[in-house]
């Protein structure tokens, strides 16, 4: 891990923060319903993060293996355009999300948990982990969350990004006046 200021610095270039979703934005728990129906539980704290997060003009996106229409649904309830879902490659679809936007390796974060993650997260310019990730994940991450996947994990990253681009009082400020 970097050190806050390096982190900082690193998150100040962050234009566009892609989400893994299992383990990251839910706990990793996956509930089956009684017609085998899988049902997952996302964190409304880390929803408003990531609204907060498009509102200062940062894009975000989703890469997830495992593919999922209740993520498809949470995506479009969050105004999440880029979602990528199915098949253990997540490089590709990381690369095709480049070409797409025209931004660089530098530009992105990337928040992920597992090994799965490893291709992405060694090669954004502000790769973040959790408290419950895998060491392989946390050891290639600059920067790992005090709250868990699923817990606030994400709103927390959302709310590092806001203050390093000096956009945190701002998209506050309409639900502090």
């Amino acid at each position: 891990m970097d050190s806050v200021a390096d982190n900082l610095a690193r998150a100040a270039k962050v234009r566009l923060m892609i989400f893994d979703v299992d383990g990251v934005l839910t706990d990793g728990s996956l509930h089956f319903g009684p017609d085998g129906e899988m049902m997952k539980t996302f964190n409304v704290y880390d929803g408003l993060g990531i609204k907060l997060l498009q509102e200062s003009g940062v894009q975000t996106a989703i890469i997830s293996a495992r593919r999922s229409a209740i993520t498809a649904r949470r995506a479009q309830d969050l105004g999440i355009t880029h979602v990528h879902q199915g098949g253990h490659d997540k490089l590709t679809p990381f690369r095709e999300l480049l070409a797409l936007t025209g931004l660089t390796e530098e530009q992105c974060g990337y928040i992920g948990d597992d090994v799965i993650d490893a291709p992405i997260l060694k090669r954004v310019g502000f790769a973040v982990s959790v408290p419950g990730g895998r060491p392989e994940a946390q050891g290639l991450a600059h920067h790992v969350t005090q709250a868990g996947g699923g817990r606030g994990a994400v709103r927390e990253i959302c709310e590092f990004l806001l203050r390093a681009q000096d956009n945190y009082a701002r998209v506050m400020a309409p639900f502090l006046e």
